[in-house]
């Protein structure tokens, strides 16, 4: 595009980076369970299946086919994993992404109950398969929900990696149920964040944990004072985020898999909050103008956020092209 061209507002919707989103959604509304097999059984082996079965599952109103499925077919597992997860959605949705103390009792009811469910259908997935990726990455949501404790959602981590070694969507899921919000602790996100990185390979989205552990952290310290400046500036902090970020998403094995756009996400943001507007803006450029709403939500309105730190790495002269999907 010409240099002096505006940049583009940041594009927050999932297909634009995964084209099969898109087509996923339609074959879902239109109750079209033979599609959605045949597409999820043709997936490369080592596929984060975890990615597409949420892709679906989000779907608003796709339980009532799903039951359908699930009637007629009870050992079908991807049918079981998928209901599962809408289960899962669904209850979310009920107790919103407010702190405890603001989600009513009601709420807490409702969501537990589907979440209830879930697990039974879960359960039954997992038995059946105990190799499903999707199934058990899906139990580690309830484990959260239901607040079963920190060494059963390990236990349910452990069961996904035995089969699945650094499989993204279980390590970030659980990764939030070690944070303190969770009854977790800093120590041990920090701690198994690490772990990932040094145990994945070299180009691998993993290493974003690092880059999000740090944020959450960011997060749950006072936005008033000095805290979360303070925190940014600790001498570890800036050279773990580099070595995290050229281990993975800035790594010449790198490529684009499910959850790269939030990964380079999470590094733009940091760096940006850092002040180290090079590195961000090397975040930025891969992303184009791609988004996810998360980590820009956790710096205010997501667009608004994007743009303002995008400006600020980039220079408000600067100008890129879309980057890499």
């Amino acid at each position: 595009m010409p240099t002096d061209a505006p940049l583009p507002p940041p594009d927050f919707e999932l297909a634009s980076a995964f084209p099969e989103a898109g087509w996923l959604r339609q074959v879902a509304a239109a109750r079209d369970w033979a599609a959605i097999r045949q597409y999820v059984d043709g997936l490369p082996h080592g596929t984060d299946r975890a990615f597409l079965v949420r892709v679906v599952a989000e779907v608003p109103g796709v339980e009532h086919f799903l039951r359908e499925v699930v009637a007629a077919a009870p050992d079908d597992v991807l049918a079981l994993t998928i209901l599962g997860s809408r289960e899962i959605e669904i209850g979310w949705s009920i107790r919103t992404a407010a702190r405890a103390k603001d989600v009513s009792r009601e709420q807490f009811r409702q969501m537990h109950e589907h979440l209830r469910q879930a697990e039974q259908l879960l359960i039954r997935a997992t038995a059946l398969d105990p190799t499903h990726d999707a199934a058990w990455a899906a139990r580690l949501n309830t484990a959260r929900g239901l607040q079963l404790g920190q060494n059963e959602a390990r236990r349910r981590y452990d069961r996904l990696a035995a089969h699945h070694p650094n499989h993204f969507t279980g390590q970030a899921r659980l990764l939030q149920q070690l944070c303190p919000k969770w009854s977790g602790s800093w120590e041990a996100a920090h701690g198994f964040a690490r772990e990932c990185l040094l145990g994945a390979p070299e180009g691998a989205l993993s290493g974003g944990l690092v880059a999000e552990a740090h944020l959450e952290h960011w997060l749950d310290l006072s936005s008033t004072g000095n805290a979360r400046t303070e925190y940014l500036r600790q001498a570890n902090v800036h050279p773990e985020l580099v070595e995290a970020a050229e281990r993975s998403v800035l790594h010449p094995h790198h490529r684009p898999t499910y959850g790269w756009v939030t990964v380079q996400g999470n590094f733009a943001a940091l760096f940006s909050l850092i002040g180290d507007t090079a590195r961000a803006a090397a975040h930025f450029r891969a992303l184009g103008n791609l988004a996810s709403k998360y980590p820009w939500s956790y710096l205010g309105e997501p667009a608004d956020a994007y743009v303002r730190h995008r400006a600020a790495a980039l220079g408000t002269a600067g100008r890129t092209g879309r980057g890499g999907r």
